[in-house]
Formats: structure tokens, sequence, C-alpha cells
């Protein structure tokens, strides 16, 4: 059990796999898997990856009662070639009525392999208006690891009414972060491996690099890597500060396609700070665009 739950902001936003364990078949509880994989891309295609719904290995088991979110094919925006962009409210809250999540819903949501699936689709909810999911510590592998049910049947909830109501600054565009380049009020956390950060060889994002003035802070240190939890808050915190990314900034977040900035967001959300937004087409759109500034190399302040 977690020793720091009582620092949280919100400790109800992460749930334990003993407590979803103890909570399957409460009435009101939604369990949502959001495993995707990113794989290359094929040879023609010039995405940084291809998108593979992780259906095959939901399919194979999941937490009983548990049904599937494919991420990109449901709750993303089908009219950009930029992967995993948030979708129009309509679209957003049929998908939710579709998995039968309603306004009422305790959510709790998980993926195999990396945690940041479920916080994307966190970030999303909120972003929509919606703050009653959870995101389960240490994801699918901790829950098998302990040996805890697994179900190959299908999960199924009832269709349910999900009213989406935007919540402005959650996601922004190039343009909002182009206006923050020189703003010394803002961070820009890029969350991507050191050398992505770094610009250090090829990039399946495009040209090499990082928003100018960004700070390093990945996505990868914020996760106990035995077990793939949440590092303690003061860990996270530490973190963040050492980069320069305080309370009193306004921070914008990004990666390579706006998911694994989340699991920093979900951190700092946790922490008190309230001024964080997700620039969403992150590289994956920033460095593609030859009129946009990219800087590679240790940062000038790094010496």
């Amino acid at each position: 059990m977690r020793s720091d739950l009582g620092e949280w902001r919100e400790p109800a936003a992460l749930i334990e796999t003993h407590a979803l364990e103890a909570a399957l078949g409460d009435p009101g509880l939604r369990v949502v898997d959001c495993t995707t994989w990113l794989m290359p891309a094929e040879p023609d295609d010039d995405a940084p990856y291809r998108v593979a719904p992780g259906l095959a290995e939901y399919e194979a088991g999941h937490v009983p009662g548990a049904v599937f979110l494919d991420v990109q094919g449901e709750i993303s925006d089908p009219d950009t070639r930029l992967r995993f962009m948030a979708p129009s409210a309509e679209r957003f809250a049929d998908a939710m009525g579709r998995l039968g999540i309603g306004n009422d819903s305790r959510v709790v949501l998980y993926s195999n392999g990396s945690i940041m699936w479920a916080t994307r689709v966190w970030w999303m909810l909120r972003g929509f208006g919606f703050d009653g999911a959870a995101v389960l510590d240490g994801g699918f592998a901790k829950w098998q690891a302990e040996g805890r049910p697994v179900s190959t049947e299908p999960g199924g909830y009832p269709p349910a009414r999900f009213d989406a109501r935007p919540r402005p600054g959650f996601f922004v565009g190039r343009g909002h972060v182009l206006a923050r380049l020189d703003d010394d009020d803002a961070a820009m956390v890029n969350a991507l491996a050191p050398e992505f950060f770094l610009g250090a060889g090829p990039s399946r994002y495009g040209r090499p690099g990082r928003i100018p003035g960004s700070v390093s802070v990945p996505a990868a240190n914020l996760l106990d890597p035995a077990d793939g939890t949440f590092v303690p808050l003061d860990e996270a915190r530490r973190a963040h500060e050492a980069a320069g990314v305080t309370p009193d900034k306004h921070v914008v977040a990004y990666c390579g396609g706006g998911i694994s900035a989340t699991v920093g967001l979900f951190l700092l959300h946790q922490l008190g700070y309230s001024d964080l937004t997700l620039y969403d087409g992150s590289m994956g759109e920033w460095a593609r665009d030859p009129g946009l500034p990219i800087e590679t190399g240790p940062p000038a302040n790094d010496g």
C-alpha cells in the first residue's frame, strides 16, 4: 500500500490493485482497458508509428468485467493525420456512452505495457468535464504479477448518457506554444527519453530535437521500474523542480503524440499544480513543420 496517498491532492484518482479487486462487481463501477501499442510504421508511411489497439491482449485476459477502449479508433480525431488528437465533444461523449460510462459512473482506467494510455484517457475525461476516474497504479502487469483474477469473457455495461462539458485549457495547439516560447512564466516540459530531447540521432517524429527552451522530465523517470507504479510524490516534485518546473509556472507538457506527457500531468495535478496544459500535437506536429523552430544538443544553461 502506498504510504504517500494522504499527500495527494486527489487520492481518489489513483486506485491500488487490492482496492480494485475488492470493488469488482460494484454496480456503479466501470473498468476500462486502454491498452495500445506503437509499432514501426509501414515502409511507405511517413507517420511516426503504426497504432495497434491492444484488443488481442484484452481477449487473452483482462480484469474481470472490464471493457476495451480503442484509444485511437474511438476517442481520437479521425480527420487529421496526427495520431491521438482530442476529438469533438460529441465523438467523445458517444464513445463513453457506448462503454457504459455515465455522468455518475466510477471509472477505473488501466493499460498493459505503459501506464501512459490510462493517464491519457484520465486527462481526456477531465478535459471533457468528468472527474470520477481513477488510474490503476501499476496497471495490468502488476495486477497479473500479484495473481489477481483474470477473465477472458468479454465485459460489457449498459449504454449510458455521458454529457461532455469541455474545459478550456486542457489541450492547446502550436499557436499557444509559439506565443509562450519567450515567456519566463511558462515551462515547456518534454516527457520523451533524453536522446529524443537532445536530438541525438534520427527521430521518428521528423526533425530531431525539441521545442526551444524546453526542459527534460522523462515520463519513464516518474514510474518505478520494478512494478510500473508511480514514484512517490516527493520524488516527482524533486524531478520537476530540479528542471525549473515550479507551481507558479504555466506548464505546457508535450511528448511525441500527447500520450506519455500525461504521466507527468497526472502527478503535477496531484502535487497541486494548477496551471497545466497539454500540447496535443506534440513533436508529431512540431517536428514536421519546417516553419517552427527546433533546438538540439544540451540546453544552454547546462553549460
